[in-house]
């Protein structure tokens, strides 16, 4: 029987040992998408108590804690943090299985030294001697210890983008904390608030917008900004990507109908939506930015919980509504006109990891290695089932070799031992392959692999 979470976690082969403790464990880390807050890392935060560093804002926890019976109060309300650990504790003892359960005690392990089990019985320990050593721990610590040498950030193209300008002023802070941009609320006219976001993004952008070419100038002004404080990415949270043909004016009426306060069609919303979307690709091509693709998603099922605690409160699901050719109609529409840039691609669906792989390969060139990407598996996926199918599909499909690798996609400055848990992933399942011949044992080549998917490959990819 193996020791629990020793130095060879998941690595059951000695290839597979080999290849992580030799090649991947000591590279560093390029996180290019997460939730983490800029100010926080300006202002280089400490935390009281470990239920603010894990379980504020964490709805992966949220979930499991209702799972396991556990009343609001101790998860989202107001219970003293101490009465919330203890309740994270017993539900962790239930998380056989769970992604959780192996990101936390490697969270233990490496930011606190503690190498037992989480439970109802152990928590007080745990407790006391995490508070203890937070007393010497802040945000930037947490970031330094981890090896992360950049950080991509989650930003609204109305953010002023002042906390990175900081970071990037302070010589005492080597990691690049680069601004990220998300302009979901900009391309979600659906939605109620659309009218007022559009008199924010006019302030922000310093013009009036009263049309649709407007909108299209004021996002091109605010991506200008971003690029000027270092932004090399963007990042898109979609139902699915709705391909439309449409026309400028037809566009124009849509905006102006939705800012007039009319109710719009399905019709009416999907090309609006594919109008502005064709509009930001061209930029980032334009820019050589980065193009994400995050979608499969069906948001704030539970309308109750929704109400009383608003988006991102562990009640989201796969959606199985995602049309895959619509996805490559998109894809087509830009590189059509060559202006299609560097794209990732995620689906919160697994069954769709097969279509992406197929897609990727349509839209490959000599303008960057893996050009198109099949995104790290996400959310419900970064498992060690989803990670081996994503990446299995994927070196079935086309070549693991260029793939850029994880990132952690959290608001937590603990979870870089994400980064680890899929590196060990990545070095089992090539090692199983080599050790049934499926793949040479050649060191120089295997290195050249796993230090790519674990570091280089994304390096190169963003430009860094």
């Amino acid at each position: 029987m193996k020791k629990f979470m020793d130095e060879d976690f998941l690595l059951s082969t000695d290839t597979a040992k080999h290849l992580y403790h030799d090649f991947a464990k000591d590279l560093p880390i390029i996180d290019y998408h997460c939730h983490l807050s800029p100010q926080e890392i300006a202002e280089d935060v400490k935390f009281e108590n470990i239920t603010q560093v894990w379980l504020g804002g964490d709805h992966y926890k949220w979930r499991q804690m209702r799972s396991n019976g556990v009343e609001e109060r101790f998860i989202t309300g107001d219970a003293s943090d101490r009465e919330k650990f203890q309740k994270w504790a017993e539900t962790l003892e239930m998380a056989v299985g769970n992604p959780l359960y192996h990101w936390s005690h490697l969270e233990l392990q490496r930011y606190f030294d503690y190498h037992g089990a989480l439970n109802g019985d152990t928590a007080e320990e745990v407790w006391n001697l995490c508070n203890e050593k937070l007393k010497n721990m802040s945000a930037r610590q947490l970031i330094l210890s981890s090896n992360v040498e950049m950080v991509g950030t989650t930003d609204d193209p109305i953010d002023d983008l002042k906390w990175h300008k900081m970071i990037a002023a302070d010589e005492s802070f080597p990691v690049k904390v680069l601004p990220s941009w998300r302009p979901d609320k900009a391309v979600n006219i659906e939605k109620d608030d659309f009218a007022g976001y559009m008199m924010k993004l006019a302030d922000a952008s310093q013009m009036e917008i009263s049309t649709f070419a407007d909108v299209k100038a004021a996002l091109t002004k605010r991506m200008e900004y971003f690029n000027e404080v270092g932004c090399v990415i963007s990042d898109h949270g979609l139902q699915y990507v709705a391909y439309a043909d449409t026309t400028d004016a037809e566009v124009e009426i849509i905006f102006a109908k939705k800012m007039s306060g009319e109710a719009l069609s399905a019709e009416e919303i999907g090309k609006y939506k594919m109008a502005i979307l064709l509009h930001l690709g061209r930029e980032y091509h334009r820019l050589n930015w980065v193009m994400q693709l995050h979608y499969g998603v069906k948001r704030d099922n539970n309308r109750r919980l929704f109400e009383q605690l608003g988006p991102d409160a562990g009640i989201d699901s796969i959606s199985t509504s995602a049309p895959m050719n619509e996805l490559a109609d998109f894809l087509n529409a830009l590189e059509y006109t060559n202006q299609l840039p560097k794209t990732i691609i995620y689906s919160l669906n697994p069954i769709d990891n097969a279509a992406i792989g197929t897609i990727i390969g349509c839209f490959q060139s000599s303008d960057a290695v893996g050009k198109i990407q099949h995104g790290s598996a996400w959310w419900f996926n970064d498992n060690k089932t989803g990670m081996m199918e994503q990446m299995t599909s994927l070196a079935n499909l086309g070549l693991l070799g260029n793939f850029i690798g994880m990132l952690t996609d959290s608001r937590s400055f603990l979870s870089y031992t994400r980064h680890e848990y899929f590196r060990r992933i990545v070095c089992e399942l090539i090692g199983t392959w080599v050790e049934n011949g499926e793949y040479p044992a050649d060191d120089k080549s295997l290195c050249k692999i796993i230090q790519g998917i674990s570091y280089f490959n994304g390096k190169r990819y963003f430009g860094l």
